[in-house]
């Protein structure tokens, strides 16, 4: 008898989940369902339309450190699929991938159709239906698997299901009715939003290394370090979206209104930095301190630091007072500035929250609750920072499901 295998959700997991339950039991019959009529859209618009696969990072261990949710869970996921095995996996379907120099990886063509174009025809080659334009709006566990509803109505029985429906809240919706916890979810990856005289002007310009601390009531201190970019509604860069990662659901429950401190000159401590400019003092006594920056920041953002600390234009570095030096190197290294608000980013869809972890097997992505009913992807609360971790938890959860999707049914209830 064939086994009838649904995954609901044609993204990243779904997909990759259905090609290896068809790759691996080529027995089953697998069939795709996507709401929209076209397929993978996330896939198509990553990496600003070049589609970031993964991260060239190799070690499950350091792998997972990049997870502000999950990255436990994933320990185990990763040491079966991991980044090397997902660049094998299109490198084997006929794809090229390439890393750039902050490890993100892309296809050769630097173009997102060649990851979508992949994975059709792998889907195509493997035997999956795919059926686009269905959307699910119910699912009823029976004794020996599942009743789908499409919102166009009629039922359609399936023995085994995938949920890959990304944060979405027809997916959730579904996860609850089967008996699982959904943790609410929220924004993840985002620009902060904030007014600040010392960063007026200065949109475009670019830090390479900066320290951030957000400070937010009751909290522990949460801490980044990476490159910032001074935009016109506040900042943003790696290290502002790590954070944003990191406090997702503090700064939501705080309605984004935050202390953000930042660190300059992370090079220097504090000590190091007073010697360092009282040595300026000395030599260059005659100069002014305005045009003479001797710390490693933009020109621009020295001016507004300096003049924020009552230096004028025309001042000389031998007319610094102890208590100014003071107040400059406070600004250098621990100047506070208010979060206002959270800012857009382009990835901005990825989200904290979805079905809790502990209701999941990591070994087979099949539920402890409801047998016969396997989740991967975005559903799950997951999320990583920036750089292609998203799509390699996607890709990692699809494929421990797809692999065990047509084995026998096991439960565990553990």
């Amino acid at each position: 008898m064939t086994l009838n295998v649904a995954v609901i959700g044609g993204g990243a997991a779904g997909f990759f989940g259905a090609i290896a339950c068809a790759e691996t039991f080529p027995q089953a019959q697998v069939t795709l369902l996507e709401a929209a009529r076209q397929p993978l859209a996330k896939v198509r618009i990553s990496g600003g339309g070049r589609c970031n696969v993964t991260q060239a990072c190799f070690e499950p261990a350091l792998l997972v450190q990049n997870y502000p949710r999950g990255g436990k869970a994933l320990r185990g996921a990763f040491s079966r699929f991991q980044a090397k095995d997902t660049v094998e996996w299109f490198q084997t379907h006929g794809v090229e991938l390439k890393t750039e120099s902050d490890g993100r990886m892309f296809p050769v063509t630097d173009d997102s159709a060649t990851i979508v174009e992949c994975l059709m025809r792998a889907a195509q080659r493997a035997g999956v239906e795919v059926r686009t334009g269905v959307s699910v709006q119910q699912v009823l566990k029976q004794p020996t698997g599942f009743i789908l509803h499409p919102k166009s109505g009629g039922g359609q029985f399936v023995d085994r299901l995938l949920l890959a429906t990304g944060s979405n809240p027809h997916g959730y919706a579904i996860a609850r009715s089967l008996g699982h916890t959904v943790l609410p979810p929220v924004p993840s990856l985002f620009t902060f939003n904030l007014s600040d005289p010392r960063l007026e002007g200065l949109a475009g310009v670019a830090v390479n290394t900066v320290q951030l601390r957000l400070h937010l009531p009751g909290k522990p201190t949460i801490e980044q370090t990476g490159s910032l970019l001074v935009t016109h509604w506040g900042v943003s860069g790696p290290a502002v979206l790590k954070l944003s990662a990191w406090g997702a659901r503090a700064l939501h429950d705080q309605n984004y209104r935050a202390t953000l401190q930042i660190n300059w000159v992370p090079q220097s401590n504090p000590e190091t930095l007073r010697q360092q400019l009282q040595a300026v003092r000395s030599q260059l006594s005659r100069k002014t301190i305005v045009a003479n920056c001797p710390v490693m920041i933009p020109r621009r953002l020295w001016e507004k630091l300096t003049a924020h600390v009552g230096i004028q234009a025309g001042d000389r570095w031998a007319e610094i007072s102890n208590k100014t030096l003071n107040q400059l190197i406070q600004e250098l290294t621990q100047g506070h500035y208010q979060i206002t608000g959270k800012g857009v980013f382009k990835e901005e869809f990825v989200t904290c929250g979805g079905v809790a972890l502990k209701d999941v097997d990591f070994k087979t992505m099949q539920s402890k609750i409801c047998p016969g009913l396997y989740l991967a992807g975005e559903i799950l609360d997951i999320d990583g920072v920036t750089g292609g971790f998203n799509f390699q938890s996607a890709w990692t959860t699809g494929w421990l499901a797809g692999r065990a999707l047509g084995a026998a049914a096991t439960f565990n209830d553990g």
